[in-house]
C-alpha cells in the first residue's frame, strides 16, 4: 500500500502580507534615515549662516573703520599737498594754517625745524606720517561652509548673494594690500588713488554686507 502525503498549499494571504510589512519596514528605515540626514544638514546650515553672520558683522566694523582711516588720510593729504615745498619733508605756510591743520590732523606732518621766509611765512621741515589701517577681512566661515559642502543645500539666490559678496570682499582686501605696499615704498600719489578707489568700494561692499545680513534669515529656512 503507498501513502501519499497531500503537499499543504501556500498561505498567500500571509506572505504577501509579511512581504508588504518587510516592504514597508525598508521603506521606514529609508525614510527615518533621509529624515535625520535631512534633519542634521539643515541644522549643519543653520550653524553656517549663523558663523558667517557673525563673520559679515565682523568685518563691516573692519569696512567701517578703514572708510573713516581712509578719508581722513585722504583730507589731510589734500590739505598738505597745497602747502608741500616739492616733497612731503617740507611744507611753506604761516604758523596760524600749520597749527590749525595739526589740530584738525594731529601727527600727519611732524616738525622736526623751521625757518622764516618772510614776515608771515614759514618753511618748516619734518616728516609726513600717515597711520594707515591694514584690516584683514576674515573668510574663514564661508570657506569652511564649501569645505563642508554644506553651501550646496543653500537655495540658489543665498548662494549667489554670500559668493558675490566674499567675491567683492576679496577684491577690497587687495587693494588694501596693494594701499599698504604703496605706503611702505612711500609712493604717496598712488598710496591716494588707491585710497579713493577703496572708499568707492568699501561703501558698495557695506551694502552687500548689509543685504546679506536682512537676508540672513531667510537663508536658513
Amino acid at each position: 500500500m503507498r501513502f501519499f502525503k497531500l503537499k499543504e498549499k501556500p498561505n498567500w494571504k500571509y506572505i504577501l502580507g509579511e512581504i508588504l510589512l518587510l516592504f514597508i519596514g525598508i521603506n521606514l528605515a529609508i525614510w527615518f534615515n533621509n529624515w535625520n540626514t535631512s534633519k542634521k544638514l539643515n541644522e549643519d546650515k543653520k550653524i553656517a549662516i549663523n558663523k558667517i553672520t557673525e563673520e559679515i558683522k565682523s568685518n563691516k566694523k573692519e569696512i567701517d573703520n578703514i572708510l573713516n582711516n581712509y578719508q581722513s588720510i585722504l583730507d589731510a593729504y589734500s590739505k598738505f599737498k597745497s602747502v608741500y615745498d616739492k616733497n612731503t619733508s617740507k611744507v611753506i605756510t604761516t604758523p596760524s594754517y600749520l597749527d590749525s591743520l595739526n589740530k584738525k590732523y594731529p601727527d600727519f606732518f611732524r616738525v622736526k625745524d623751521s625757518i622764516a621766509v618772510n614776515d608771515s611765512l614759514f618753511r618748516y621741515w619734518g616728516s609726513t606720517y600717515i597711520d594707515l589701517e591694514i584690516p584683514n577681512l576674515s573668510e574663514i566661515a564661508w570657506k569652511t561652509t564649501m569645505t563642508l559642502n554644506i553651501s550646496n543645500i543653500f537655495d540658489y539666490e543665498c548662494l549667489y548673494e554670500i559668493e558675490n559678496l566674499y567675491n567683492l570682499q576679496r577684491r577690497v582686501q587687495k587693494e588694501i594690500d596693494k594701499a599698504a605696499n604703496a605706503l611702505q615704498k612711500r609712493e604717496l600719489e598712488a598710496l591716494m588713488n588707491i585710497l579713493e578707489f577703496l572708499n568707492q568700494l568699501g561703501v558698495i561692499l557695506n551694502e552687500k554686507y548689509d543685504s546679506v545680513l536682512e537676508n540672513s534669515v531667510s537663508c536658513k529656512e
